[in-house]
């Protein structure tokens, strides 16, 4: 199944890319928030449409006790927004460190800083979409 994972922030998106089988996760591209939320869901639903996304998963920002704050009650929000634009399945799921894990990543591969920001938000989605294939791979 073809999958979407997005890493919503307030002034950029994270966008990954899950392969036919399921199985990897890739960075795609980073998407400036319009200012517009409306735009900024039609832009998603044209990359869900051109890379024949059958479902697209949202990270959601849990406290690291697990409970949901403020960020992840907005996250929940979006994601139900964007179910009614995009046209296929949107289910939220727990993103708790990953653009540390993004990060550490990057730092392993001795990427400059700048590079670093420029990438961080794609490479946190992919984290967030590889967790998520993975547990559903778990799960079969």
């Amino acid at each position: 199944m073809r999958s979407l994972g997005l890493d919503l922030g307030s002034k950029r998106i994270g966008v990954a890319v899950g392969d036919r089988s399921g199985t990897l996760a890739s960075p795609l591209t980073v998407l400036q928030r319009s200012g517009s939320v409306t735009r900024d869901h039609q832009t998603i639903a044209a990359l869900v449409a051109e890379e024949e996304a059958e479902i697209v998963v949202v990270g959601l920002p849990l406290n690291m006790d697990g409970s949901l704050g403020p960020a992840a009650r907005a996250a929940t929000e979006e994601a139900a927004a964007l179910a009614s634009v995009v046209g296929v399945p949107v289910v939220t799921f727990d993103e708790r460190r990953t653009t540390v894990t993004a990060q550490r990543a990057m730092i392993d591969a001795r990427m400059r800083a700048e590079a670093r920001r420029r990438i961080v938000d794609k490479v946190a989605a992919a984290v967030i979409l590889q967790n998520w294939l993975d547990t559903q791979a778990a799960q079969r």
